[in-house]
């Protein structure tokens, strides 16, 4: 909650304009608090975001999930970035995901061959968001497998990270370095949920409170 501040005594009024009653800050009283944001464009969102997976590959996996604030509520204007390896554990330099005609500006996306390992998917009215993809490889031993999250929502100073690890990894996600470094129910917040059918996986994110998502600080 931020108060109005007192005018600064002992300056002199610009020409034309007429001196402001000085006022004591005690006697006015304090502006309202706002939920910050969204600050991001709403053309930042664009076509087939979520379709990271080139279309019609056999190995493509669905993640979906909602984010929730610690109310419980959905956030059904959050912003969610999704960064990853491919299956063999390279970083995809393909470009696509905001890729447009040099001649007309106009948008023409991903080629719908090469992956790029990069999504945004906007949340729905119910917090849902969901992306079809590749599973990720271990970018470098001894870390599991995962998905790198970058969160963008309403009341968020800034944005979050955090990661997403699969299942199926047990073996891997026990020697992942990050993942061994955090209480078991906590650990548990970046594991995926094997859903159907098959290939399906459900991530839901909490911003606050009881089962709270844990988010990552890069320093």
């Amino acid at each position: 909650m931020s108060e109005r501040l007192a005018p600064a005594q002992g300056l002199a009024p610009a020409e034309g304009l007429a001196p402001v009653e000085s006022t004591s800050a005690e006697t006015l009283a304090p502006t309202p608090s706002h939920t910050v944001g969204p600050f991001y464009g709403y053309a930042l969102p664009f076509p087939g975001g979520g379709e990271m997976a080139p279309a019609g590959h056999p190995g493509a996996i669905t993640l979906h999930g909602h984010v929730r604030d610690g109310a419980g509520a959905p956030v059904p204007d959050a912003l969610v970035e999704l960064w990853q390896a491919g299956p063999d554990g390279s970083l995809a330099g393909a470009g696509g995901s905001m890729r447009r005609d040099p001649v007309t500006g106009g948008f023409l996306g991903r080629n719908g061959v090469d992956f790029t390992g990069f999504g945004r998917i906007a949340t729905d009215a119910d917090g849902h968001w969901t992306a079809r993809t590749l599973p990720p490889g271990s970018p470098a031993a001894p870390a599991a497998p995962y998905i790198s999250v970058c969160l963008h929502a309403r009341g968020l100073l800034h944005h979050l990270f955090t990661r997403v690890y699969f299942p199926e990894n047990a073996a891997a996600n026990a020697a992942d370095p990050l993942l061994a470094s955090l209480d078991p129910a906590r650990r548990e917040t970046l594991v995926a949920t094997a859903a159907s059918p098959p290939g399906t996986y459900r991530f839901d994110i909490r911003l606050q409170g009881e089962g709270e998502t844990v988010f990552l600080e890069f320093r």
